[in-house]
């Protein structure tokens, strides 16, 4: 079995040196409780190859009271100090095309919107950090994204996952969005916001459709909610999203 290493709190590290499909696989077969790893590295290569694992990748800041967060030397602030958090989700929401739901009550809004993708990434990473904060989507994580994004374009036949943006206009003006990873015929949602009523869901159907269309095989959606079950989203094990991705992903 590949060897993982164990931190005092029970949550395995991880760094660019692991080879990620063997430390998931490692993972089903121990069990592993958590549905967090922990990391240090905001290698840009690092976090790619977690994504095309499996992983949806978060982070977080580790804040210290304002006493220890002082430079001894200078009483000035410390630099903050990041965590890389490599999520595999104990229940996986996964939505499969044929079982999209759409609510008589959204039919009619779906004419009233365009679907355009990857049209303003930034902006849209942006604007979820701005509405739902930076617990998660912390600065260097953001950079992260931004500048995978930006290489895609750069060396599109050599990257095997793919930061994307799916935002819904209404007569111009973006009312909706989102961003997240495609990875072969997978999309993972990561985050997203809405600016007025039904956007949001209205952004969701047009990009399940579009992926559909565009020959993907399903929509991960992460850690299932109510909205997500409402669409059709069904509640899978780690080892059977495990499966179904890596049939997916090249």
């Amino acid at each position: 079995m590949y060897p993982l290493r164990y931190l005092s709190t029970g949550h395995i590290f991880m760094d660019p040196a692991d080879d990620c499909d063997r430390v998931v696989d490692a993972m089903l077969e121990t069990g592993y409780s958590e549905e967090f790893c922990l990391a240090k590295s905001f290698d840009v290569d690092f976090i790619s190859r977690l994504m095309e694992a499996g992983f949806l990748v978060m982070a977080t800041e580790i804040k210290e009271n304002a006493n220890e967060n002082k430079d001894e030397a200078a009483g000035e602030p410390k630099d903050p100090f990041y965590l890389l958090l490599p999520k595999l989700h104990l229940v996986r929401s996964a939505l499969f095309f044929r079982e999209l739901h759409i609510k008589k009550s959204v039919r009619p809004y779906l004419s009233r919107y365009e679907l355009q993708i990857d049209t303003d990434f930034d902006l849209i990473l942006d604007k979820c950090v701005e509405i739902h904060g930076s617990a998660w989507l912390i600065p260097p994580l953001v950079n992260v994204l931004k500048k995978l994004h930006r290489s895609n374009y750069a060396d599109i036949n050599t990257v095997r996952i793919k930061p994307v943006s799916f935002a819904v206009y209404r007569e111009g003006e973006l009312k909706a969005g989102e961003i997240g990873i495609a990875a072969g015929r997978v999309y993972t949602s990561y985050s997203g916001y809405y600016e007025e009523d039904n956007a949001g869901t209205v952004q969701m159907i047009k990009m399940a459709q579009w992926l559909e269309k565009t020959g993907f095989d399903f929509l991960d959606l992460g850690m299932p909610l109510a909205y997500k079950t409402d669409l059709g989203a069904q509640e899978i094990t780690p080892s059977c999203f495990v499966e179904i991705f890596r049939k997916a992903r090249y």
